[in-house]
Order: C-alpha cells, then structure tokens, then sequence
C-alpha cells in the first residue's frame, strides 16, 4: 500500500478542514450563505496553529466496515510556507508527521516508517488539500458551496455542504457545521479572531465512503514550537521510500 493511499484512508480527509469542537453562541438572525462562508474564510485567515484531541470514524461503504481512531494533532502555517502537521494517533498506534517538506508515516507495530514529499503526496487533483494547508480559508474560489438541507444544527450552528471545482478520488464532497460564534463574531465586528471556525466535518470520497471528525480541547494560536515537527527514525524500522 502506498503512502498517499494509506493517508488518503487515515487522514488526509482530516487536515482538509480539520473540525474542531467550538461552543455555539445563540444567534436571534439566521445569517446569509454568503456571511457563513466569510465568516469562515475570516476564521482560517487568522490562524497560526491548533492542537487539539481527535476521534474520527472512517465508514467503507463497499464492505460496510467502520474504522476508528483517536488521538492528538498538531497544526502550524509558519507565514507563507507549506503547513506543518502532526498526529499522534494512540488508536491505532501510529504517526503522521511533516515539517512541510517531507512527510514520514510510522506504523510503529510494523516496525516501518513510510516516506514520501509534501509536492508527490498532493500531486494533481490531491492538489486541494495541499492548498488548504498552505492557504486556508479560499473556500470559495476551490468549492461550490450551498446551505445543506437542514441550514442549522441542534445547537444553531450553520451546515453547508461543498463540492469541490476540482473533484479527486479522496474528496468528492465536504459537509461543514460553521460555528455560530464565529459567525456570530463576523456579522457583528466583521473579524473572527481566536476562533476555529469549523465545529465538525465530514469528508466524502468518489467511492461513496466518508471520515467524520471530532475534535475537543482545541487550542488556537498557542504558539506551537517547530521542533513538534521533525520526526526522527528509530532504530531497527525499516524505512520505505515513495
């Protein structure tokens, strides 16, 4: 199995727009599709990092099977480079990990560590994962975007759903919960500052099979020092190169 495969499967549906778990604020005035992405692009634009607690549910439709993981990310846009991640997952044991150029997949019960580069990793219509994390928050120059069916959730945050200009075998639909706060925020200041805009996500791929993200305890713009970033092989993996 290759590596962009494997991450395609793991989680590249999570760093797409990674979905975080933000309190909704009580809005009297439904805000316009159009407020609810501004307020969006607004929040990514002012984000430097997150780290937060993950679970996330992968369902393959082909074989009815659910797959399950947890565990702890890390984001980072250090100005204009390529983003920096990281997922410690604890479910099951592994490691995803890119200083922005190079990305390593440890399976540490394998005892193997796969390796590949950010730019073949994101090759040709993977491209739009690599834009959001180089660039979050053009959501609307990358997808077509209409409210979903039911516009707001229980809690009153905002469900659009996105199809992206440029569909690919790893994302051929993006549902979103918008927070109400950040929106909130945005139609009454016209800034969302401190806020990760997204309260859940779920990715689809052409096959029909979709990832769910959950996040909590997120923390924005801490300050996450780049050294979380490098991954160091340990002795006796095998490392492959893709």
């Amino acid at each position: 199995m290759s590596l962009i495969s494997t991450i395609n499967r793991f989680f590249l549906s999570l760093f797409l727009l990674i979905a975080m778990a933000t309190p909704a604020l009580s809005v009297e005035k439904t805000a316009s599709l159009k407020e609810v992405v501004s307020a969006l692009e607004k929040g990514y634009s002012t984000l430097q990092d997150v780290q937060a607690d993950f679970s996330q549910k992968t369902v393959i439709t082909s074989i009815g099977k659910e797959q399950r993981g947890s565990g702890e990310v890390l984001l980072k846009r250090p100005g204009s480079a390529t983003a920096m991640f990281r997922f410690n997952y604890t479910k099951p044991n592994q490691q995803i990990v890119s200083n922005g150029k190079q990305v390593w997949f440890y399976l540490q019960d394998n005892k193997q560590v796969m390796v590949s580069s950010v730019a073949a990793m994101f090759k040709g219509t993977n491209g739009v994962a690599l834009s959001y994390l180089t660039g979050l928050g053009h959501v609307s120059r990358d997808f077509n975007i209409t409210s979903a069916k039911e516009q707001r959730d229980k809690n009153g945050n905002y469900q659009i759903v996105l199809i992206p200009k440029k569909p690919s075998a790893v994302l051929a639909k993006l549902h979103l919960s918008v927070s109400a706060e950040a929106v909130d925020s945005f139609t009454k200041n016209g800034e969302v500052k401190d806020i990760f805009p997204i309260v859940s996500s779920i990715v689809f791929d052409a096959g029909g099979n979709e990832t769910r993200i959950d996040y909590n305890r997120a923390r924005v713009n801490k300050g996450i020092d780049n050294s979380k970033f490098n991954f160091k092989v340990p002795a006796g993996v095998e490392v492959i190169k893709q």
